[in-house]
């Protein structure tokens, strides 16, 4: 006699969320490295700056776009009266 799969909680694609705002904000600090000086490099240039500029404010759209989703899978799970397994989130650090 086999027994049903425990059926986890949280939904696909929150996983994806979870995981793309993580390496997302990792890499949006780290580029901050790289902007800063290539801004002050570029600054002559008006259209090369406003473009670095775009580039920053697009990333920063995507991030926050993320949270939102983060946000609303979160509080569809807490609102169903779930809990989120301890594991769940250690296979989301420990990639």
């Amino acid at each position: 006699m086999s027994t049903a799969p425990e059926r986890t909680p949280v939904p696909r694609w929150l996983r994806f969320v979870l995981a793309s705002d993580r390496a997302g904000s990792a890499w949006y600090i780290g580029c901050g490295f790289f902007f800063a000086p290539a801004l002050a490099v570029v600054s002559p240039w008006p259209t090369v700056t406003t473009v670095l500029w775009w580039l920053i404010g697009l990333a920063g759209l995507w991030l926050g776009l993320l949270g939102i989703a983060m946000a609303a899978g979160l509080a569809r799970i807490l609102r169903s009266g779930a809990e989120i397994p301890e594991d769940y989130w250690r296979t989301l650090v420990d990639y």
